[in-house]
């Protein structure tokens, strides 16, 4: 098989500063150091059955969570790498009470869930990290004050996708781009630029589990989708993995929904605005799509505290509308 030219995404940045903000050297960089993070976890997934690293940790995160032993590696690899970056001040972290500081010369925020869907590992469902970057207004030590901003302030938002293969996903607000990691050459290569979700879609993505503890609007949804047409022919497909990364990435290129609303014991919603739903947001639009906690834009929400959960609601764009209309 012959192996097509690679464009690594160093020189993608170069060649397309257009694509990445006002300093493209120094996304560069952040992101350099989100691929060095993600490399050691790449490979240390790809072992997990073999090295003691599967299983819980044995104490609960700040969510209540059991942790994974994979959290909190997956946790120090983005710290150390975002440390030695040097333009990083400060981390908010799904598995940190509070923030961690790091440079008081940083001029970016980065909020994280260094490995979404953990739990999934033991049996060998992709995973993910997620992440999200800001530009600080000022210099010095950070407050956790400083992370309570709106979704559509980001200036870089991703994700990585340990799966068959592990694909960097971002954007800067001008399209979203992937990379796939290449273990051959040991780097990320450029595999699906400008990506475009289509704005219909048949997958339906909620974990049908929660449907007796949803409100009335999101139940006639389901129903709606799981009605069959004339030809009686279903017009929809459930596909849920129970791993946020996976979940969207699927339906992000194949047209879908998906949807994790509030519950009666999760009024607020289960998934955490900051670091999983505002980045997961911005790709959703600027692929084409629409993301919204309810009725609202989700990127309109300005956030309280780091680790403030909502509802959300994301897909191809006549989908969107189409659930909208059963949640007014």
């Amino acid at each position: 098989m012959t192996q097509q030219k690679l464009t690594i995404l160093d020189k993608f940045i170069t060649e397309k500063p257009e694509f990445h903000s006002a300093k493209p050297n120094e996304i560069c960089s952040i992101l350099k150091a989100v691929e060095e993070a993600s490399k050691a976890i790449h490979e240390t997934i790809n072992r997990a059955g073999l090295v003691d690293i599967l299983g819980a940790a044995g104490s609960e995160n700040v969510q209540g969570e059991q942790v994974q032993k994979m959290d909190l590696y997956a946790n120090d690899r983005f710290i150390e790498s975002l440390k030695k970056c040097g333009h990083i001040a400060a981390i908010a972290s799904e598995e940190n009470e509070e923030i961690i500081q790091l440079n008081t010369t940083g001029e970016y925020l980065f909020a994280t869930d260094p490995l979404d869907g953990s739990s999934n590992i033991d049996v060998n469902i992709s995973v993910g990290t997620i992440f999200s970057v800001f530009k600080r207004d000022k210099t010095g030590e950070t407050s956790a004050d400083e992370f309570n901003r709106f979704g559509h302030e980001q200036i870089l938002a991703g994700y990585v996708l340990y799966g068959t293969s592990t694909i960097l996903v971002y954007t800067c607000g001008s399209g979203v781009h992937a990379f796939t990691f290449d273990t051959k050459t040991d780097v990320f290569a450029l595999t699906n630029p400008s990506i475009k979700t289509p704005e219909n879609g048949s997958i339906i993505s909620f974990n049908e589990g929660n449907f007796n503890t949803v409100n009335k609007g999101v139940q006639s949804y389901i129903t709606y989708c799981k009605e069959l047409n004339k030809e009686g022919k279903r017009t929809h497909t459930g596909r849920f993995m129970g791993s946020l990364v996976a979940d969207f990435h699927r339906n992000m290129l194949k047209g879908g929904m998906f949807i994790y609303p509030a519950t009666a014991d999760a009024p607020e919603g289960r998934l955490r605005l900051l670091y999983e739903c505002n980045p997961i947001a911005m790709l959703a639009e600027q692929a084409g799509g629409k993301a919204t906690y309810g009725t609202q834009r989700l990127l309109d929400i300005k956030a309280q505290h780091i680790h403030q959960r909502t509802p959300l609601f994301t897909g191809s764009k006549n989908m969107m509308k189409k659930v909208l209309q059963f949640l007014k």
